[in-house]
C-alpha cells in the first residue's frame, strides 16, 4: 500500500477520476442497465481506495468523524455524507408517492382547460413548473410537471419536452434558497438569500429560450388535448395531501435542514386518510439507488481543490455538473469561498439539466419516461437546454458582471474566520 500523495497519475489525471468516468460512460453507452453500471463503478472505487489508500476510512467518509449531536450543533464541524445521501433516497422515494397522489387527485385530468390548445400550451405548463420550483424543492415540481404532461399529451411526450421539464424545474429554484438543494446548502453556509436571487437573471432567459424550442417539438410530436374530460371529479382530499406534504417539506428544510423527513411524516399521517402507491415507491427505488451510488462516487474524488474562483471557473462548473453532482461541487465551492453566489447558483443548477443524470430531478423523472434514459437521446433532443445554459450565463454576465461576496464563516471558537483574498475583485479607484 502506498501514502495517498503518492499515487502514481495515468496520463495527468488519478486512478479514481478514470474510474468515475469509466462509469459515466457506461451509463451513457448502456442506459439500459444504468444502476449495474452505477454499482459496478462505485464498488471498483471502493476498492481502489481500500486497496492502495491506507488512510482511507469509509465510516469517517460516510458518518463524519464527530458525535451526532456535535453534528447537529455545530456546522463547522464534519458531518460525513449519510445525510446527503439519506435526504436523496427519502426525498427521490417519496415523491413519487407525492406525484402519484397528484395524478390520482385528477387535477391533471382538469389542466387542459387552463392550458392553450396550440404551442403555447406546452409553454405555459413549463412557465408554471418554473414558478412551482421557486418555492418546491426541484425533484416535486419536475414530477408534478411530469404528471400533468402525461395526461394532457396522451401519454406521449417528446424527450426534447422531457428535459425541458427538468430545465424549467432547475432554473426555477436556481435564484431561491429555498428552491433547490444546492441554493439551500448555500444559505445554510451563510450566503445571504437575496445574495443568490440575480441568478434569475440567467434563468428567466435561458427558459424563454428553450421552452419555445421544446413547446414547439412536442406540439408536432403530440398536441395538448383541446377539452378535458366533462366528468372529472377532483379528490380534493387528494390534493390536500399533496398540499400538505409540500408544506412539511418545506418547514423541514428550513428548519431542520432535513426536507425528507417532512415528506415522510406528511406521507404517513396522510396514509390514514387515502392510502398511498406503495408499488409506485417500490418502482422508484432503483433511480434512487442509481442516483445515490453516482452521487457517493462524485464524493470519493479526491478534488482537493477547485480552480481560482472566477467567472470562467463558474461557466466551466455549469458543464461539469452535468456528469458530477452539484451537491459536492457546491460544497467545495462554498469551503474554497470567494464566488459570485448568484451565478454559481444559475451554472450548477441549471448545468444539471443538460444530461438526464446530472440533476435528482432528472433522475426522478426518468422513473416515468424510460426513453430519458439515454444520454445521447438527451443531447440530441434537449440541445436547447445547453444552448439555452450559455446564453443565460452570458446574459447574466452582462448585466451583473462578477461579484465575488466572500463568507465570514465562524470557527469553533465562535471567532470569525480569516477572510480569504477574493479572485479576480473589482477594481478600486487609486487613493492619493
Amino acid at each position: 500500500m502506498i501514502s495517498e500523495h503518492l499515487i502514481p497519475l495515468i496520463f495527468g489525471i488519478r486512478p479514481e477520476f478514470l474510474l468515475f468516468g469509466l462509469t459515466l460512460l457506461g451509463v451513457a453507452l448502456f442506459h439500459r442497465y444504468t444502476l449495474s453500471v452505477a454499482i459496478v463503478g462505485l464498488a471498483f472505487i471502493l476498492a481502489f481506495k481500500f486497496i492502495f489508500i491506507p488512510e482511507f476510512n469509509l465510516s469517517e467518509h460516510l458518518f463524519g468523524h464527530v458525535s451526532f449531536v456535535n453534528q447537529i450543533f455545530d456546522k463547522d464541524m464534519r458531518v460525513g455524507e449519510w445525510s446527503t445521501l439519506l435526504n436523496l433516497l427519502g426525498l427521490l422515494i417519496g415523491f413519487s408517492i407525492l406525484s402519484r397522489h397528484f395524478e390520482e387527485s385528477r387535477v391533471p385530468e382538469y389542466v387542459p382547460n387552463l392550458l392553450p390548445n396550440d404551442w403555447k400550451g406546452p409553454l405555459v405548463l413549463l412557465i408554471a413548473i418554473f414558478v412551482l420550483s421557486s418555492f418546491l424543492d426541484n425533484i416535486a415540481a419536475a414530477l408534478i410537471g411530469g404528471s400533468i404532461a402525461l395526461i394532457v399529451f396522451n401519454h406521449k411526450v417528446h424527450i426534447g419536452y422531457v428535459a425541458a421539464i427538468v430545465a424549467a424545474s432547475n432554473a426555477g429554484g436556481s435564484g431561491s434558497v429555498i428552491g433547490d438543494t444546492t441554493t439551500t446548502l448555500m444559505w445554510i453556509e451563510g450566503v445571504h438569500p437575496f445574495s443568490v436571487f440575480h441568478g434569475y437573471i440567467a434563468a428567466f432567459t435561458a427558459l424563454a429560450f428553450f421552452s419555445i424550442f421544446a413547446s414547439i417539438q412536442q406540439d408536432k410530436y403530440q398536441r395538448i388535448q383541446k377539452d378535458a374530460k366533462s366528468d372529472v371529479a377532483i379528490d380534493w382530499t387528494r390534493l390536500g395531501i399533496v398540499v400538505f406534504i409540500l408544506l412539511s417539506t418545506i418547514l423541514t428544510n428550513v428548519f431542520f435542514n432535513f426536507p425528507a423527513l417532512g415528506v415522510w411524516i406528511a406521507i404517513l399521517i396522510g396514509a390514514f386518510i387515502r392510502k398511498p402507491d406503495w408499488i409506485e415507491a417500490k418502482n422508484s427505488i432503483g433511480g434512487s439507488i442509481f442516483l445515490i451510488s453516482l452521487v457517493t462516487c462524485a464524493s470519493l474524488m479526491p478534488v482537493n481543490e477547485l480552480p481560482a474562483a472566477s467567472w470562467q471557473t463558474a461557466f466551466t462548473l455549469g458543464f461539469v455538473s452535468s456528469v458530477f453532482d452539484n451537491i459536492p461541487l457546491t460544497k467545495l465551492a462554498l469551503e474554497q469561498n470567494g464566488y459570485d453566489w448568484g451565478m454559481l447558483a444559475y451554472a450548477v443548477g441549471f448545468g444539471g439539466s443538460m444530461i438526464w443524470f446530472g440533476s435528482s430531478a432528472g433522475v426522478a423523472i426518468s422513473s416515468k419516461f424510460h426513453e430519458a434514459k439515454s444520454v445521447f437521446k438527451w443531447i440530441k433532443s434537449g440541445w436547447h437546454i445547453i444552448v439555452a445554459y450559455i446564453l443565460g450565463f452570458f446574459v447574466l454576465m452582462f448585466f451583473m458582471g462578477w461579484n465575488p461576496e466572500p463568507i465570514v464563516k465562524k470557527n469553533n471558537s465562535g471567532n470569525p474566520k480569516q477572510t480569504i483574498e477574493l479572485q479576480n475583485p473589482i477594481p478600486k479607484s487609486p487613493q492619493n
